[in-house]
């Protein structure tokens, strides 16, 4: 397999170079090739005569091509056009392309007719995607292509312009047509055909963590009760204004989801305080805001340029976020994919998104890097040791990242420090209310605050909720009671970050032995149920070493206007009683 650019300044010189490779294609008995054509320009007349070109010269060769942020040749920012040719070698490697359109075809017949043509074509090892801007969450596509065999890979980017902030894209193909709602999909394979991908993120979690309390697909409702935006602009001083997006891009959300770290960017800022990403977001997922941290890419670059130089690509494509591209504006924007120079031709794209399928589950990835190695035959031998590619490359950091990382890292060790204090200090003040082992409120505290808050004549709406950890007695017969202590601390421990989230909001104390009560504030029996529901899910998802997994059984009552504290916490107890009896492991509202 063999790469040969060329780069569009007009029909005519681009038809006298085309006429010139054919030439050479004669002379060397080339018969298979695809054209891909990357674009800064987004007009279709533009774009219409370079694909003319390409079918005046080539009549019966295969192009595709889409918009971009940035045209990337051989690991370099190439021209506002440029045109990448794949030429094979092999008489077994195969070829398909097929365009899509999504203005006229739902997505569930897409993602059907593409799991079919791999069905009838076994010879298919990889998949690579071209999406203009979806208008709408990429999720269910993305769903949709899992029934895919397992040993096919799927990659690709999302179109893009070069203004990021812009919802404008295009792809098109041999036999398709320009379109700004569309997928490209090209079928590769054969038997001497091979294919690895790799994904670089290097963005890492910043502050606190949050849950997702909220949404509705892709649109982003609340984290941890509050309005979504809220999040941005009370962290990062973002403004809910048109520049939303663009100021929000090197600060994606960061969290864990098919079994991989998946970056999201906001799209959009609502006038609700919602917002709305790439991606469905699901409710209870953990997520925090994310920061770039150069040091961190510069690692993940080196490991894995020396795993594709094991590879032996014969050529790479390469799908970089313009919001990278952006992220190296004090170097040169591919700074980051030097390394990868060295080890075979190159050609790709920015993109305002990326794919890629991680253990059988096809993502929509943001912020992330993803480079795709093809090869025609058995890898030979390598000379020597492998490339230390990037070693000198990647050597240094710009100053201004390294001080951002700086203050990151010392602000949360600061905070760490001020928490342990603040921590120790509440300890001294209030020895005769706190539980020692979890360091939450003893019984006596918690009913004090229940007491006075029946008690007060302005109290509002008000829950409480008790929590069992299920079939305890069995841990401290089977594992001791050290072990026992470990579970009642770790979910006293997920309690106390709960308390931490919503402060004036939320009490929790330890009611007695594997027993807890929460006091939710200002909540009504529905919200206080979403919370209970949301703590079971994390301890029931805790990790212990000498211990299986355990489970948390919760009763939730609101409480009301003729409640004392005996027929309130009587109420809570039979609420829990029946989650127990009917199963463990649930809410029980009453």
């Amino acid at each position: 397999m063999k790469q040969f650019m060329f780069e569009y300044n007009n029909a005519e010189t681009f038809n006298n170079e085309l006429m010139k490779f054919k030439d050479w294609c004669v002379k060397n008995s080339v018969s298979k090739m695809l054209f891909q054509v990357y674009s800064e320009i987004l007009e279709e007349d533009i774009i219409n005569n370079v694909c003319n070109v390409i079918e005046e010269v080539f009549p019966d060769t295969l192009y595709i091509g889409c918009s971009t942020s940035g045209n990337i040749t051989d690991c370099q920012l190439s021209k506002d056009i440029t045109v990448a040719c794949m030429v094979f070698e092999f008489p077994s490697t195969q070829v398909n392309i097929y365009q899509y359109y999504l203005d006229s075809e739902v997505v569930d017949s897409i993602t059907w007719k593409i799991l079919e043509e791999t069905r009838k074509n076994p010879w298919v090892k990889a998949i690579e995607l071209f999406f203009t801007i979806p208008e709408n969450s990429s999720t269910r596509f993305c769903d949709g292509l899992k029934e895919v065999r397992q040993d096919i890979q799927i990659f690709g980017g999302v179109a893009c312009s070069d203004d990021i902030t812009s919802d404008a894209s295009c792809v098109f193909s041999k036999g398709g047509k320009y379109s700004g709602k569309s997928v490209v999909v090209v079928f590769y394979g054969g038997s001497d055909f091979y294919v690895d991908s790799i994904n670089v993120t290097g963005w890492k979690p910043l502050g606190r963590k949050f849950h997702v309390t909220k949404s509705d697909g892709c649109i982003l409702h609340e984290l941890d009760g509050i309005p979504a935006y809220d999040v941005y602009h009370k962290y990062l001083n973002i403004q809910n204004d048109e520049n939303f997006f663009y100021n929000t891009l090197e600060f994606p959300l960061f969290y864990e989801h098919n079994g991989t770290t998946i970056l999201r960017t906001p799209v959009a800022s609502n006038s609700d305080g919602s917002i709305t990403m790439t991606s469905d977001m699901d409710i209870g997922s953990v997520v925090r805001i994310s920061y770039g941290d150069p040091g961190t890419i510069i690692e993940s670059i080196k490991e894995d340029s020396k795993r594709l130089y094991k590879f032996q690509p014969d050529l790479l494509h390469i799908f970089s976020c313009a919001a990278r591209r952006t992220f190296w504006t004090s170097k040169e924007p591919t700074y980051e994919i030097y390394p990868f120079k060295d080890i075979s031709p190159s050609s790709g794209f920015f993109s305002h998104g990326e794919f890629l399928r991680t253990k059988g589950n096809l993502n929509q990835h943001n912020v992330t890097l993803v480079i795709a190695g093809m090869r025609e035959g058995k890898k030979e031998e390598l000379p020597g040791p492998v490339l230390q590619t990037g070693e000198k490359v990647l050597s240094k950091v710009p100053l201004v990242s390294r001080l951002a990382t700086f203050i990151s890292v010392t602000s949360l060790e600061l905070e760490e420090i001020n928490n342990k204090l603040e921590l120790a200090n509440d300890k001294l003040k209030t020895a005769a209310i706190i539980d020692g082992l979890t360091g939450l409120y003893n019984r006596k505290e918690i009913q004090t605050q229940i007491e006075k808050k029946l008690n007060n004549a302005s109290k509002g709406k008000f829950s409480v909720a008790m929590f069992d950890i299920d079939n305890f007695k069995q841990v401290n017969d089977t594992y001791g009671h050290q072990e026992g202590d470990t579970v009642i601390v770790a979910l006293a421990n997920i309690l106390n970050n709960e308390r931490a989230i919503y402060t004036e909001r939320l009490s929790a104390g330890r009611w007695g032995g594997e027993e807890f009560m929460l006091l939710l504030n200002d909540t009504d029996v529905s919200g206080a149920a979403l919370i209970a529901d949301l703590i079971r899910q994390c301890f029931e998802n805790t990790s212990f070493p000498s211990v299986r997994t355990q489970t948390v059984s919760i009763g939730v009552t609101q409480a009301r206007e003729d409640d004392n504290i005996d027929t309130l916490c009587t109420r809570v107890d039979t609420a829990l009683y029946k989650a127990k009896k009917t199963g463990k492991n649930k809410v029980v509202v009453i």
